[in-house]
């Protein structure tokens, strides 16, 4: 009877202990303190060796709490959940009713640490079901009957664990909105922004590593964004294709339970990036895990679009500057230099790649090479291939060639317009990427510097060339007045004019194609655009020359000391090489070129012009298909240059060939030139006939019509000699009548 007494005073006791506790529990703000208090109180309550609060976190048991020093028992967790008894989480249990040793390895241990008696409350609500609490006597004490009791405080402990766990969560919530406001604006960097935001997110979810990835519209991917948090080596690029699920990128993607987990970072229901984190070892990861990840991404995601929005625009702001220094130190380069090659260099530093510049005709003009391993090397071939890929494109558009160093690497080519009109060519090397925004304003600033220098070198070289003309047309005249003035424009030139030297006279003759599609004043146009070409080549020959315009031709002033005893040989290699530069220009043409005699002082330029201005005149008239022709080398026209160009000589062709010509004009039928051509086969009608493509009969018919208007016998040896004569006067002299 006693016994029973004293058995129900100390079930109260241990009964008000447990309310007691169980109302102190609900106090504690964390989940640490409640459970050493809890297994501080019990102990000393109990009389116990040892209290424990063992933890089932991802099916190992871990001591959470505990308080009595035994080794032998603390040392051998963690323990595996599949290797214990399965009543410990959701029944208490004691020595008595526990597996067998062999069946639970909690039972096996306690057994081999000697403790002899023992029991288990499991701490669980209706939700969660954390772990048990075991206590532990070494020697033999017999238990209450107060299973019910303790099972009961165990749903207390679990009710008080989960409300510190929600304490703990309302505080990291509150410490990190004041962390936001504290330490994240606008005014500092992207990388700070994300290396404080990797730091909270591996910290509060006690992750191994931690990372954002922001996504690139521009390049379809998710870009790892550094710092991380931890040491681990993430994709730098993942990729999109065609599916836009994240979850297919992210298998953990708002998913705890694994080694990893992640959170899309939201602006606008928009998702612009991911936050990621990861474990090495098997630590999972946890709904609160997901709870701090999910608070960081709502109070960070439109903050950290707007942080990198603001310093993509403040960078945009310095590299637009930077753009405008640029700017000003070209212009200035423009300013103070004629040529490009400061321009390109320029251009090569900036854009830190090769650059070539090109002329309207695909000709170098300057180049820079960016001097690295994978540094493009400059070639005639490498301008052959530009030439022909613009010739087969049409448009004004910008086109890419392979770099034929490099397969990496390409050549932008875009058009330098000014005026309305093509002056150029700009070359940029480049990497596979497309260029952003800010490099092709860039590219567009640089072509207007281009630009600039070209019209400047337009207005310089239209310059000289006026003063050219205007030496040129002094300098040619009958009778020369200010002979000083000549020579000093020979010295602004610094030109030779007491050396020997050739005038030539250049006519050029569009193709009928260029003549159908333009009037007169577009025909004009690409007649000056040839000759541009002409003399912008002209340097090629080698040779001390000047050229310029005087009245309706061209001329061509060259240094005979090169002929040595063959000027034919020297001058038909001239004449090829303009012809081929011709057969370059944009526009279908032919020249023809006179070339006059030898000079040997100032007054003799006027008659080397007369005399290249006639062999231009026959040229013209009778050897087109020769193309050029040296004066001395035009026979009996040499001796008729020296005739006085007189009354008496325009009378002898009029009376000669008047009513010839006037016949002539408007009629499908030349008879004129078929006099010509009969006069140069020597009377020969078979040969005329097939030089004119004619019948015999229609040449006699001819013929005949010739001798009535000129009323002239065609076969008197005297009539052919003055007709022949009348006929290389009229072609010496430019068609007089």
């Amino acid at each position: 009877m006693l016994f029973d007494i004293k058995r129900v005073q100390l079930m109260k006791k241990v009964e008000n202990h447990l309310r007691k506790t169980s109302r102190q529990l609900i106090k504690f703000d964390t989940e640490e303190e409640a459970l050493q208090y809890l297994t501080n109180s019990f102990r000393l309550e109990l009389y116990c060796d040892f209290v424990g609060v063992v933890m089932n976190e991802g099916g190992k048991l871990l001591p959470k709490a505990w308080s009595g020093n035994v080794p032998a028992v603390t040392d051998c967790f963690p323990l595996y959940t599949a290797a214990c008894s399965s009543k410990l989480l959701d029944h208490s249990v004691t020595y008595e009713t526990a597996d067998l040793p062999e069946q639970c390895e909690l039972a096996k241990l306690l057994k081999k640490a000697h403790v002899n008696t023992w029991f288990t409350v499991p701490l669980k609500d209706d939700t969660y079901h954390f772990g048990f609490c075991i206590v532990g006597f070494f020697s033999y004490v017999p238990l209450l009957d107060m299973e019910t009791h303790f099972e009961e405080f165990g749903k207390d402990i679990a009710v008080a664990m989960v409300m510190a766990r929600q304490k703990k969560l309302q505080m990291k919530k509150i410490e990190g909105i004041e962390w936001i406001s504290k330490n994240l604006s606008l005014d500092a960097p992207l990388e700070h922004h994300i290396a404080e935001l990797t730091y909270r997110a591996g910290k509060g979810t006690n992750a191994d590593f931690a990372c954002i990835y922001l996504f690139s519209e521009k390049e379809n991917c998710f870009v790892f964004q550094p710092p991380a948090y931890g040491r681990t080596k993430p994709a730098g690029k993942i990729m999109i294709q065609d599916n836009y699920m994240l979850r297919d990128y992210f298998p953990y993607l708002e998913t705890p339970g694994g080694n990893q987990l992640t959170i899309p970072l939201l602006a606008d229901l928009k998702p612009i990036g991911v936050l990621h984190i990861e474990n090495k070892g098997e630590k999972v990861f946890s709904e609160d895990d997901l709870r701090v990840l999910e608070l960081l991404s709502n109070h960070v995601a439109i903050l950290l679009e707007n942080a990198r929005l603001y310093n993509n625009e403040r960078d945009h702001k310095q590299r637009l500057q930077f753009l405008l220094d640029y700017q000003q130190a070209l212009v200035k380069e423009t300013v103070e230099v004629e040529n490009f090659d400061g321009i390109t260099l320029m251009l090569c530093e900036l854009f830190q790649n090769s650059v070539v510049l090109f002329d309207r005709f695909m000709r170098p003009l300057s180049f820079s090479e960016w001097e690295r391993e994978d540094g493009f090397i400059y070639s005639d071939k490498f301008a052959e291939t530009v030439r022909e890929t613009l010739n087969k494109q049409q448009g004004d558009g910008v086109i890419n060639i392979q770099d034929p160093n490099n397969a990496d690497f390409s050549f932008s080519v875009w058009p330098v317009n000014g005026g309305g009109n093509l002056l150029g060519y700009l070359a940029l090397r480049q990497s596979s990427v497309k260029l952003d925004e800010f490099e092709r304003i860039t590219v567009d600033l640089a072509r207007n510097i281009c630009s600039i220098q070209f019209i400047k070198q337009k207005l310089v070289l239209d310059a000289k060339e006026q003063a050219k003309d205007s030496y040129i047309s002094k300098l040619l005249m009958k009778n020369i007045e200010d002979e000083e003035s000549i020579l000093q424009y020979a010295n602004l030139f610094q030109w030779n004019l007491f050396s020997c030297h050739r005038v030539a006279v250049l006519t050029i003759i569009l193709d009928e194609s260029e003549m159908k599609k333009s009037n007169l004043l577009e025909q004009q146009a690409k007649i000056t655009l040839v000759w541009d070409s002409i003399k912008s080549r002209l340097p090629e020959l080698n040779l001390s020359f000047i050229s310029g315009s005087h009245g309706d031709t061209f001329v061509l002033i060259i240094s005979s000391e090169k002929e040595r005893d063959k000027p034919k040989k020297f001058w038909q290699t001239i004449y090829e090489k303009i012809q081929k530069w011709t057969s370059e220009a944009p526009v279908r043409s032919r020249v023809l070129m006179g070339i006059g005699g030898k000079t040997a002082s100032i007054r003799d330029y006027y008659v080397s012009y007369q005399q290249a201005n006639q062999a231009l005149n026959i040229i013209s008239s009778r050897f087109q298909n020769n193309g050029h022709v040296l004066f001395e080398d035009l026979g009996s026209y040499t001796i008729l240059h020296y005739l006085d160009n007189s009354t008496a000589v325009v009378l002898f062709v009029k009376n000669q060939l008047g009513p010839l010509l006037k016949y002539s004009e408007g009629k499908n039928i030349d008879l004129f030139h078929t006099l010509h051509v009969f006069l140069q086969n020597n009377g020969n009608v078979k040969s005329t006939a097939e030089e004119l493509f004619i019948h015999r009969s229609s040449l006699l018919y001819r013929l005949e019509r010739i001798e009535l208007l000129l009323e002239a016998d065609l076969n008197d040896a005297e009539v052919r000699f003055n007709l022949m004569l009348a006929l290389k006067l009229y072609d010496m002299n430019g068609r007089l009548l």
